[in-house]
């Protein structure tokens, strides 16, 4: 199953268009990335020339929570046209921050038909920086409550907008955003998400936990990752099944950590175009 149709079909709303946005419904069945979207990144960012817009899509800052702000993108709709709302996701970063590839990657899912709100943990500092990486990866995790009433403040943000379905909102997350993202969900039960998507992030298979999950969840793993171990993965997969909770989990064989990420060493992009289009 393709990602943009794990995302299609758990948040799946109704549209009702005229004849001149009939390709609104149409990119909803379809993930509208090609193989060669994803695999033309040169320095880590997504060109924008490469995207492939089904929709024009419009973006802004905005604040969310306390002082952090977050970049929102949707589908620019001739609202006098269309009746129904939009799913949304909120889209958590890895451990550089909220940079320019994570805005073009909301932007991606954005023209696809999704009202994107991409969260920041790191109160706007962005770092390549691999030390100062892991000073402000291990502040989030020391101060777990901070980070998870922010993600939810990301959701209850996107439940208010007039242009969002708020029953039909997501989290996606890479890496240490991969991690957040199952951290967001685990704390989300008394405000249900509708799924959860997590590429390489740190797992957990304590079955009491994962019981206050009670929508779908997609994983994104690769095989030869030192950090998320095939083993972890694989009592993670089975701790979902034994909590009842739909999941699609996926090992990609031969690649690392953070395979998706083209400024990573261990960029994969065929591995990386067939976790965004199919599977």
């Amino acid at each position: 199953m393709i990602l943009m149709s794990f995302l299609s079909v758990v948040l799946s709303v109704s549209l009702i268009v005229n004849t001149s946005f009939e390709y609104i419904v149409e990119a909803q069945k379809t993930t509208g990335i090609s193989v060669m979207t994803l695999v033309s990144f040169n320095d880590g960012n997504l060109s924008s020339s490469s995207i492939s817009a089904d929709q024009p899509i419009e973006n802004k800052t905005i604040s969310y929570y306390a002082n952090s702000t977050g970049y929102l993108v949707y589908p620019l709709l001739n609202q006098t046209n269309l009746e129904g709302k939009l799913p949304a996701i909120v889209l958590i970063h890895e451990n550089k921050g909220l940079n320019d590839y994570i805005k073009e990657s909301a932007n991606l899912l954005a023209s696809n038909g999704y009202v994107v709100l991409a969260a920041d943990l790191f109160n706007g500092e962005v770092t390549t920086d691999q030390n100062r990486s892991r000073e402000l990866t291990a502040a989030i995790r020391e101060n777990r409550d901070i980070a998870i009433d922010n993600l939810r403040s990301a959701v209850t943000y996107l439940q208010s907008l007039d242009n969002v379905n708020p029953t039909k909102i997501a989290s996606l997350g890479w890496c240490f955003g991969g991690q957040q993202s199952l951290q967001l969900a685990l704390d989300s039960k008394d405000n249900p998400l509708a799924a959860t998507v997590i590429y390489y992030g740190r797992l957990t298979n304590d079955t009491q936990s994962l019981s206050a999950i009670t929508w779908p969840i997609l994983g994104i793993f690769g095989e030869k990752d030192q950090s998320i171990s095939v083993d972890s993965v694989n009592q993670f997969e089975k701790a979902l099944n034994e909590t009842g909770i739909t999941n699609e989990i996926y090992i990609y064989p031969n690649v690392g950590h953070a395979f998706a990420n083209p400024s990573n060493e261990n960029y994969a992009p065929s591995e990386t175009a067939d976790a965004w289009k199919k599977h």
